[in-house]
């Protein structure tokens, strides 16, 4: 099949099963390419940003979270949601100060990605920043989350040993090492 607009669905209708908070589940029925009926089931998502904070001697501020749903602790870049009306930078931007405790009016944005696209329409945004200064880390009261910093370096190495296997922090560390490769703000050590 060479003509990818045969590959469209078409919304017949949706329902609103679920809102929380955070995620809001929709019930939809779509017409598929060879003109039959499915359901469809999937999850509104407000987006977020994330940001790699990348210091002068080459280490990045990591964080590290347990996280429920798997039961375990995991290495993560800072992110979070887009809260409603507010730009993607200015979200970037805050969630380095609130999950890392570094600011700066440095960065870069360096792309975008989907992490769930069967099942969700959430899109992340990765920054990298640098030019770093401390500031008090101020995380939201149910959010629990420790600091370390290590070097870029053995970040990408962490991620290709497994260590680091968070989706959403594998692809920032991998697309922010190679745009710092190719853009350079400071020579790496």
């Amino acid at each position: 099949m060479n003509d990818h607009k045969l590959l469209v669905e078409e919304k017949l209708n949706s329902k609103e099963v679920f809102k929380g908070k955070l995620l809001h589940v929709f019930y939809d029925e779509a017409k598929l390419p060879d003109g039959s009926v499915s359901s469809r089931e999937w999850i509104k998502h407000p987006g977020a940003c994330a940001v790699v904070p990348v210091f002068e001697n080459g280490d990045l501020m990591m964080l590290r979270q347990f996280r429920y749903p798997m039961s375990q602790i995991f290495w993560e870049v800072p992110a979070g949601k887009i809260d409603a009306g507010e730009p993607q930078d200015q979200t970037a931007l805050r969630e380095l100060q609130e999950e890392a405790g570094v600011a700066t009016d440095d960065f870069a944005y360096v792309g975008h990605f989907y992490p769930g696209i069967g099942y969700s329409d959430e899109i992340i945004h990765i920054y990298v920043a640098w030019n770093l200064e401390s500031v008090p880390q101020q995380v939201d009261e149910d959010e629990f989350v420790t600091r370390q910093r290590i070097s870029f370096q053995q970040a990408v190495d962490m991620v290709h040993s497994g260590e680091i296997n968070d989706g959403k922090t594998v692809i920032c560390l991998l697309r922010a090492w190679e745009w710092w490769k190719n853009n350079n703000p400071f020579e790496l050590p």
